[in-house]
């Protein structure tokens, strides 16, 4: 579904006209906005299937620091592997990274990976250890949350439902009646929808709900 039938979607729910483009009156521009909203809380919600990506860098000799290009600093790690010497690597924090740098800097097969910041276009940075004595491939396998929606065909890939129910609860509470619809049996539907779609794709990752005794 794109982002203006996703606005279309909830202009008639509230009993408005349909638009062209998102932008085309104030209002329309303002439920472009809620919807973007919506889709920041579902996709915070769980970690949905759709939003696995894989990032992949190639390290160049005597470099340690890498961007992740279209990770939009938005992201949540599953695992990261080398995968030119088939290992996974270890997550070190800020401090014990910086600890490694000063009691060990000589060149190596890199072993250990952090964040540092983000570059120019807003993607992570992402901090290896020890530096790479040479070209290893490295996969980052990230969930990447979705950038803001802002063309007419834009998408999303997370449940639309969730999205559009939310949206329009949103939209009830901030107009302040709907004359059928309170915002709180809104809320309530866009919640039971949100449990549906998220019960439906843990399936697909069953590991991801399972607990384990330590």
């Amino acid at each position: 579904m794109t982002y203006i039938d996703m606005v279309n979607n909830i202009l008639v729910r509230l009993r408005e006209r349909s638009v062209e483009t998102v932008n085309e009156t104030t209002y329309s521009s303002l439920v472009g906005l809620i919807i973007n909203d919506a889709i920041d809380q579902v996709e915070s919600a769980w970690q949905w299937s759709a939003l696995r990506e894989t990032i992949t860098i190639s390290t160049v000799d005597n470099t340690s620091s890498y961007s992740l290009a279209g990770s939009r600093n938005n992201i949540t790690v599953i695992d990261v592997i080398n995968q030119t010497e088939e290992l996974f690597m270890r997550y070190i924090s800020d401090t014990e990274l910086n600890r490694k740098k000063l009691y060990g800097s000589d060149k190596d097969l890199p072993y250990y990976y952090s964040f540092s910041g983000v570059d120019a276009n807003g993607d992570s940075i992402t901090e290896l250890f020890p530096t790479p004595d040479g070209v290893y491939n490295i996969d980052f396998n990230l969930f990447v949350r979705s950038p803001l929606l802002v063309s007419d065909a834009d998408t999303i890939l997370v449940p639309s439902q969730p999205v559009l129910l939310l949206a329009f609860a949103m939209a009830v509470e901030e107009r302040g009646e709907d004359g059928a619809q309170s915002a709180v049996s809104a809320f309530q539907a866009a919640q039971r929808s949100l449990t549906d779609a998220l019960a439906l794709d843990a399936v697909k990752h069953p590991e991801d709900i399972d607990w384990v005794t330590v």
